[in-house]
């Protein structure tokens, strides 16, 4: 009865399309380095990827001017992508090291850590620029510090 089952299903998948993603190309090119540099140059275009699903955890942010310095997101990392800057009282993230799991995000009492969409990170090179998570600037969830020197009120936009 199982081999009936088994039939059943393969004969099924012979007539669906396939579930795979033709990302970033229809067919594999021989060179994903020369494809690259055809894009670059607007020759070929790139089939746009899977739509990303809601609370997607993609490569982490990091509102620098927010940040407290307190820690918690070093702490909690499971994989120590989180390293702990003492002279500057900041942290920067590792994305090579990083496991995306979110815990440093809920554990920041201030919100200067987010999970964004963006998912293409692959490089020869794990400790390259854009794989080091420094300053991203500022973040539409993060709950804006006092800083010295600021007042308490603000002043209304003047109107023309």
């Amino acid at each position: 009865m199982k081999m009936f089952e088994a039939a059943k299903t393969i004969l099924k998948q012979l007539f669906l399309k396939p579930a795979t993603n033709i990302f970033p190309a229809k067919y594999a090119p021989a060179s994903a380095l020369s494809f690259l540099d055809r894009v670059a140059r607007k020759e070929v275009k790139l089939h746009p990827p899977v739509t990303i699903p809601p609370r997607f955890r993609g490569k982490i942010a990091y509102d620098r001017e927010n940040c407290t310095g307190c820690q918690q997101c070093y702490r909690v990392c499971p994989t120590q992508a989180i390293e702990w800057l003492p002279e500057e009282k900041r942290i920067r993230v590792v994305i090579s090291r990083c496991c995306f799991c979110a815990q440093c995000v809920d554990v920041c009492p201030v919100n200067t850590l987010a999970m964004t969409e963006e998912f293409l990170l692959s490089s020869y090179d794990k400790y390259a620029d854009e794989l080091i998570v420094v300053d991203s600037g500022e973040l539409p969830s993060s709950k804006k510090r006092k800083k010295s020197g600021d007042t308490a009120a603000e002043k209304p936009p003047e109107q023309s």
